[in-house]
């Protein structure tokens, strides 16, 4: 490492103000900051002294999501093989290796393309705006991926990718600065443009060219709304949700994945364990609302709660979308507000719009929006309290 920090050191003066490739600054600080540590230091209070970066934190999160990685690469190709083979298939029972294999073929091309599209669009506007490349990157170049069917095409990758940097980040300032989620806002961008190829009426397993039959309908959440809360029509039993055996978007079908993500982000702090609970707390609050008021016992109303959190991207959302620090609310009693909406919103939209039957993404979204004039009126509040309490109104 001595080595190469010398060697970095060398050229340096290159790429500093001055330097023949001054422009190219970005992309030396980048290298010097992923190989190593941050250069810059605070050099003037008053500050907040700790001992976490940003680097830090997203290789956190990074860490965090390899869970519903490594479960996204075994599942992607099992779907594939229980498609063009045998659909009674059990996990237990398929190559192991072969299915991995499989899933890798899908995974890494989508994969290959974000980065290299996003992480592009990333250093051209590093250089027009003369500041460092952010590790920001990092986390949405794997969010994204998994957001999406295994069989997208890579070109609607690709406009997927630069929508969410461009529209979502970049003209907002760049990392820390937006007010949406980059790869939330170009997977909506791709589920609004390309409707039925993001949620059409195919399962999405990867690189098959030839449907079966049994696999020709809707994903498990689509089916509930055909069969309601009559759970003897389901094709996926509540545990094959819960592991995640089951057709979907890449990474959102494992709650059991996504949990141990939770984990890794609550023990080390990145993770808001009040928006986590909130959310939860929302979607049962609708839930049981729309309980009481289903007329029917086996309408999609009466759908309940335990089969709401394993079906769609709830679990996902919730534990990787909805904490993103930067486009979430900062005070502590506007994350309990915001969690508690993103719940609430996303059984709303499942169970009275069917075109969306996901949710959680749009209620997010529009949580986003929302989330500084929640912590406006927070910050008012506790503030109009003081007043009060210190008798200066």
């Amino acid at each position: 490492m001595r080595i190469l920090e010398e060697q970095l050191k060398k050229v340096a003066p290159l790429f500093e103000k001055g330097g023949k490739f001054e422009q190219l600054y970005p992309f030396y600080e980048a290298q010097d900051t992923f190989l190593l540590t941050p250069g810059e230091r605070t050099k003037s209070g008053p500050h907040v002294r700790d001992g976490i970066d940003l680097k830090r934190t997203m290789i956190t999160v990074v860490l965090a999501l390899l869970p519903v990685t490594l479960f996204t690469l075994f599942n992607t190709g099992y779907q594939e093989i229980r498609a063009t083979s045998e659909p009674r298939l059990g996990p237990l029972n398929v190559d192991f290796a072969h299915a991995i294999w499989l899933g890798l073929l899908s995974f890494l091309p989508v994969y290959f393309v974000t980065v290299a599209v996003g992480g592009l669009l990333e250093a051209v506007f590093s250089v027009v705006r003369k500041h460092e490349i952010n590790e920001g990157f990092l986390v949405t170049s794997l969010l994204f991926p998994l957001t999406l069917p295994p069989d997208i095409p890579l070109w609607q990758v690709a406009l997927g990718i630069a929508f969410g940097v461009v529209i979502g980040k970049e003209v907002f300032g760049g990392t820390g600065m937006n007010i949406l989620n980059p790869a939330l806002t170009g997977r909506i961008f791709l589920y609004f443009a390309y409707p039925a190829q993001i949620s059409g009426d195919l399962v999405w397993v990867g690189n098959n060219t030839e449907w079966v039959d049994g696999f020709s309908g809707a994903t498990p959440l689509a089916t509930f709304f055909a069969v309601g809360a009559d759970t003897t029509q389901y094709m996926y039993s509540w545990w094959d949700a819960f592991w995640g055996f089951i057709p979907g978007s890449m990474g959102e079908t494992s709650v059991a994945a996504c949990l141990l993500g939770a984990f890794v982000l609550l023990f080390t702090g990145i993770g808001s364990w009040r928006i986590m609970t909130s959310c939860v707390l929302g979607g049962l609050a609708m839930t049981l609302l729309f309980n009481a008021l289903a007329d029917d016992p086996n309408s999609y109303l009466a759908v309940p709660f335990h089969w709401h959190l394993v079906v769609g991207s709830f679990a996902f959302g919730t534990v990787f979308m909805a904490t993103d620090p930067v486009s979430a609310c900062q005070t502590n009693t506007g994350r309990w507000i915001y969690g508690f909406g993103i719940g609430a919103l996303t059984i709303l939209v499942r169970v009275v719009n069917p075109a969306y039957p996901a949710g959680i993404m749009l209620a997010i979204i529009f949580m986003n929006v929302f989330a500084p004039l929640i912590d406006y009126y927070v910050v008012k509040a506790n503030i109009r309290r003081r007043e009060v309490r210190l008798g200066v109104q």
